[in-house]
């Protein structure tokens, strides 16, 4: 029989289906549905760096800007060299009016990958 998780009975492959199928609603623009997928995932691995990143990207989405920047500050604590959850932690200050936060974040983001969209965000020249 396979593990589960708690009472739940979901399994270890369940969670990845789950993940995956998150992954489709946000692509499908429903971060909603995308975040209710994910908030099993975590609660069953909240070690899971990718299922943080994912929801953190579903919450920018859905507007919800508070619980973004949680999961994307979460993951940077995990991989402070993760120049994409830098981006998006800068965009998710840009949108709450907090610039010189994101300004820091976007200059982060661009020196540990000259990316042209993260360089004109930091306003370096390429």
């Amino acid at each position: 029989m396979p593990e589960t998780s708690g009472s739940t009975g979901r399994t270890p492959e369940t969670h990845v289906i789950d993940f995956r199928a998150a992954e489709h609603l946000l692509a499908a623009r429903d971060p909603r549905g995308a975040v209710k997928l994910l908030d099993g995932v975590i609660a069953a691995h909240p070690e899971n760096t990718a299922a943080r990143l994912l929801r953190a990207r579903a919450f920018f989405a859905a507007a919800q800007l508070r619980p973004a920047e949680l999961e994307f500050t979460i993951v940077l604590e995990r991989e402070p060299d993760n120049a994409f959850a830098h981006f998006a932690l800068a965009r998710t200050y840009e949108r709450q009016g907090r610039r010189d936060q994101a300004v820091r974040h976007f200059r982060l983001a661009a020196a540990l990958d000259p990316n042209p969209q993260y360089m004109k965000a930091a306003r370096f020249e390429t």
